[in-house]
């Protein structure tokens, strides 16, 4: 995922999403109050249904929808372990209990923190995650090859990678994570792709016919293993190192077609090129996936956090301009100041020896915090709080070497940066984790409300949201960049896919083995992810005959099939939502061995 989400908000969006966070935090903290009054007494049940106290244990909250009242929903959300929260935010039992009776209250402030939270979840990407992993890039000397296929594609990729881990960890259903990575993957490389190739097509702009078969062959190779997995219905520890190690041979591959390309110009060109050039072209010869747009990223995001660092609204000399537009800085503080005050950042032009010296000793209590929340079914009160006591006095060390070593006029010299670095990405992805465990809570909670299935939620609402700002800043650079542009936007379209699906679901399959060790871990089962891949590998295929029969060429008949097969899919899958028709119940190896049997 592109992950510019705040770089292209106005101002205005972002007023109105801080205003919001302000008071939907104040209404979480009443309804919190108003639950806890409420379950010391008793809600009355209506005589048609009735409920036991202690709930059962199933796993889903599936029989919500089998009460018809709400005051009989709220005592059943509040009493199956099923419903109970994913994250640190029972949504149910405020839909449910505190908005009972005004439902409509309780859609309106479920969807506007889900614009909150695709918020953050972007905008820290861009603006702390992207930054540092770029720095880390510099500061480890890495070629532009390896950083645009492991950094800077992790950087790009970030919103994705957590949400599927955190689906496969912290929500226990993996099908969101499953059908997020699909999903995503399929809007990249279908609908973006179609809808650049129209939007470019009367520039008659050719792609590199070496790097976009490379990358679609390693795609397709990727789905093609997906579908195994999905078919055996099980993996094993070393079954999901092996598919994670698919992307280091793409590593392998992309770096080898780079440094051979550079030996080839270097023999063939005597004249005396710029080395700033030079290492352009090969940049967009081997079609280096993520690299370039990454970078303008950077600078945006620099620019936008300056400005919000050194607020200037008004130009006015008037008292009341002034004071207004403080206002304004003060509305702006309550989604930037936690971030800002927590995760270190040492770019020049963001450098602050009072906030640096603050986000590396409150550092590790959020840290702390993240460690207990995972580990909170094996921890009681006194070990938390050792934990936290720690993670203070950590803190307290590092918060004072801190303000001992640096200066307040400049960050530190390059040679002391990559602790700071380090710091900044362990921070960066803390943050990202936990927006995307209340993010994935929050759409399960809504599958559970809307009778939907939550993995249709992810395959949709949060592969929209993760992918939007691949399809804002892929086609701008695409429509502006010319050949060089749309070259990169290309690569990006199928490099990142590729990435957020090896390396965001293969950790998760990774993770979720291990601790299955030495059993297999069970694979979801959802039928319709053969579905989805077929499509997915349709549209590749799609490209990967059209595209070589125009000459490399992108125009409007490219891009109206890959438009055409993203259509067909999302008609089928809200035909089915809506119960127009039913799937089969699926085919696996399982059930294939139960046949022969």
């Amino acid at each position: 995922m592109a992950t510019p989400t705040s770089l292209f908000l106005p101002k205005r969006v972002l007023l109105f999403l801080n205003i919001s966070f302000l008071f939907l935090l104040l209404f979480f903290i009443e309804t919190y109050d108003f639950l806890g009054q409420s379950s010391n007494g008793q809600i009355l049940i209506s005589a048609n249904h009735s409920l036991t106290s202690h709930g059962s244990h199933r796993k889903s909250c599936s029989g919500l929808h089998d009460y018809t009242d709400y005051k009989s929903k709220c005592w059943y959300v509040k009493s199956e372990i099923g419903c109970r929260p994913k994250g640190y935010i029972n949504y149910l039992e405020i839909f449910y209990c505190t908005c009972g009776r005004f439902p409509i209250l309780g859609h309106l402030v479920l969807l506007i923190w889900l614009f909150v939270l695709f918020y953050l979840l972007g905008d820290t990407a861009a603006n702390y995650f992207c930054t540092s992993l770029e720095s880390l890039s510099k500061i480890l000397k890495l070629s532009p090859a390896i950083a645009g296929v492991t950094l800077l594609s992790l950087g790009n990729g970030a919103s994705d990678v957590f949400a599927s881990i955190v689906s496969f960890t912290g929500s226990g259903n993996g099908g969101v994570g499953l059908n997020s990575i699909l999903g995503g993957a399929f809007f990249i490389s279908s609908a973006v792709v179609g809808v650049i190739s129209i939007l470019i097509s009367r520039h008659q702009i050719l792609v590199d016919k070496p790097s976009f078969i490379r990358d679609v062959v390693f795609f397709l190779f990727s789905l093609c293993s997906i579908m195994f997995i999905i078919f055996v219905g099980e993996i094993t520890l070393w079954g999901a190192l092996s598919f994670v190690s698919i992307y280091f041979f793409y590593i392998c591959a992309v770096s080898s077609s780079h440094f051979f390309n550079k030996k080839k110009e270097s023999k063939v060109n005597f004249m005396p090129v710029s080395s700033a050039s030079n290492s352009h072209d090969n940049f967009e010869e081997v079609g280096i996936p993520l690299l370039g747009y990454a970078s303008d990223e950077k600078t945006i995001a620099v620019d936008k956090e300056t400005l919000e660092e050194n607020p200037n609204f008004f130009n006015f000399d008037s008292p009341s301009f002034y004071y207004f537009g403080k206002f304004l800085y003060l509305l702006e503080l309550p989604l930037y100041l936690p971030r800002r005050l927590t995760i270190p950042v040492i770019n020049e032009e963001r450098w602050s020896k009072p906030y640096a010296v603050t986000s590396v000793t409150l550092a590790p209590l959020m840290l702390a915090e993240l460690f207990n929340s995972q580990r909170k079914k094996h921890l009681d009160s006194k070990s938390s709080l050792v934990t936290y006591m720690i993670a203070g006095l950590i803190g307290m060390v590092f918060g004072n070497l801190a303000f001992v070593t640096t200066n307040k006029s400049s960050p530190p010299p390059k040679k002391c940066q990559l602790p700071w670095l380090i710091g900044g990405f362990l921070m960066s992805v803390t943050w990202t984790y936990f927006t995307a465990e209340e993010l994935v809570s929050l759409l399960v909670s809504f599958g559970n409300i809307l009778g939907i299935s939550p993995s249709v939620l992810g395959l949709t609402v949060l592969a929209w949201g993760n992918s939007l700002g691949d399809l804002i800043s892929n086609s701008t650079m695409a429509v502006n960049g010319g050949a060089d542009g749309a070259q990169t936007a290309i690569s990006g379209c199928y490099a990142g896919p590729m990435f957020n699906t090896l390396v965001g679901l293969g950790v998760s399959l990774v993770w979720s083995s291990w601790s299955e060790y030495p059993s297999a871990f069970e694979i979801p089962r959802d039928p319709s992810l053969y579905e989805t891949l077929g499509f997915i590998i349709a549209g590749l295929l799609w490209a990967l005959i059209i595209l070589p029969r125009k000459n490399m060429r992108l125009d409007r008949f490219l891009g109206a099939g890959l438009l055409a097969i993203y259509l067909c899919f999302l008609s089928l899958r809200l035909a089915r939502a809506l119960g127009v028709f039913k799937l089969h119940q699926g085919f696996s190896y399982h059930s294939l061995k139960w046949w022969f049997s």
